[in-house]
């Protein structure tokens, strides 16, 4: 079932039960007061007639003519007087013990079957106590209350009806906006993700959705252009060590007799080797980082006592490096240094950024700060090397990027980017700041809760 039909259905029903309930009130109440007034009827020539019958004045002859000329006889009514002490006489009908007993104990007393009607009270004359009860039909307020009934069933299921109707036109209305969100995003596909949902003025609803869908094919089609640079990329950064051994390889099988060339050749294809291993193991990491991380080990890490970790395996790789970590900005609290993290990528991270800092810095000093608060845990890297040009900021991690001033340093482009897939892995960010010739900061942020 669709959503329109599910809402048609649900604006009935709703319509059903307020409109049942609004009737059995109108019904509960019309019924309330066409019996109350006929009861009171009934009540007032009771009264009349015990005045008449059982009571001696002068005017009770005046009464009777003033009764039976303006006070209207009801229908198939009739008077009925008996000693209270006394079996009751029998009325046209056996009326129940109960409403005998309420008249003795000085109530008024009514029944009621069908549309025929019964009024009684108690009235002392004399030393005798006697009872007086009254009885009519009300076929006309019965025939009200009848047509009152069919009234209310009727309206009750034309109510019904009409609020389907509207309740079908109204989902149909308020869905409309998205049937067309659909059909635009069926027409999306991979070949045209440059297309765009037409998002209407305003905060509504219908507008967030748009407005999240276009965000979203905003992701994908960044993540389809870097996976087309990123295959790209790779290409050329494999084709070009290959290229340089195969040439070698001809050179070598050229020069057979030349044992220096081929010494040399043999170098060459050794070095790009090397190269073409170490392309492909940060090609490795770097897709390894872009998993969930639900299947690789997480555990709670002091980051203070990380950092030492890290500094002694970039003094390995650059042993004339000098790196200093600064301890000044420690919380109090020690336990805001503990986040958890999956120690080898977030140690891999943090190497990359250490060790190009070490790199890029001509054996200068290179600072590691760490400070934390209540919600983030930030680690800075600092170098006094040389900078990245302003025009090249924007790119820096992408994939196999390398700036215009690093022609002299050897390097593949995939550092950085490894890093940031980490870090995001963790739910952080990298903040870099750089001026050419001078130094940069990166600044690593992370939840403190991880």
């Amino acid at each position: 079932m669709n959503i329109a039909k599910k809402i048609t259905l649900l604006f009935a029903i709703l319509s059903a039960i307020i409109i049942s309930l609004l009737s059995g009130f109108v019904w509960y109440f019309s019924n309330d007061f066409a019996f109350e007034d006929f009861y009171k009827r009934l009540e007032a020539r009771v009264n009349i007639a015990a005045q008449i019958k059982l009571y001696e004045d002068a005017n009770n002859t005046a009464y009777a003519k003033m009764r039976n000329r303006y006070l209207e006889r009801l229908p198939s009514e009739q008077e009925y007087i008996m000693l209270a002490n006394e079996a009751p006489a029998k009325v046209d009908r056996e009326l129940p013990i109960s409403f005998y007993n309420r008249i003795k104990a000085g109530y008024v007393a009514r029944y009621r079957t069908e549309n025929h009607f019964y009024a009684g009270k108690f009235f002392k004359s004399g030393d005798n106590g006697y009872i007086v009860v009254v009885s009519a039909n009300d076929p006309v307020g019965f025939r009200e209350l009848k047509d009152l009934q069919r009234i209310l069933i009727i309206g009750f299921f034309l109510s019904v009806i009409l609020s389907f109707i509207v309740g079908w036109k109204f989902s149909n209305y308020m869905l409309m906006p998205l049937r067309n969100i659909i059909k635009s995003v069926k027409k999306i596909k991979a070949e045209n993700l440059h297309l765009r949902l037409d998002v209407k003025k305003g905060n509504d609803e219908m507008s967030q959705l748009a407005q999240t869908f276009n965000n979203m094919l905003n992701r994908l089609e960044t993540a389809f252009e870097t996976q087309n640079n990123f295959i790209s990329n790779a290409s050329h950064e494999l084709r070009t060590p290959l290229t340089i051994i195969s040439g070698e390889v001809e050179l070598a099988l050229k020069t057979v007799d030349d044992q220096q060339k081929q010494e040399k050749a043999l170098s060459k294809i050794k070095d790009e080797a090397e190269r073409l291993e170490h392309i492909l193991t940060s090609l490795l990491g770097l897709a390894q980082s872009g998993f969930n991380g639900k299947n690789q080990p997480w555990e709670e890490v002091r980051m203070d006592e990380l950092l030492w970790e890290i500094k002694e395996s970039v003094n390995q790789v650059h042993p004339n490096s000098k790196i200093e970590i600064d301890f000044s900005k420690l919380p109090d609290d020690e336990e805001l240094l503990s986040i958890r993290v999956n120690k080898n990528l977030i140690k891999l991270a943090i190497s990359n950024i250490v060790s190009n800092a070490c790199k890029y810095s001509n054996e200068n000093l290179v600072s590691i700060s760490i400070e934390s608060n209540a919600n983030m845990l930030s680690i800075a890297v600092t170098d006094r090397g040389i900078g990245i040009p302003q025009t090249d900021i924007q790119h820096i991690f992408e994939p196999f990027f390398r700036a215009s001033n690093t022609n002299d340093f050897k390097g593949y482009g995939v550092g950085l980017p490894l890093s940031l897939n980490i870090i995001r892995l963790h739910r952080g960010s990298i903040a870099i700041k750089s001026q050419e010739g001078v130094g940069t900061e990166i600044k690593v942020l992370l939840p403190a809760k991880g």
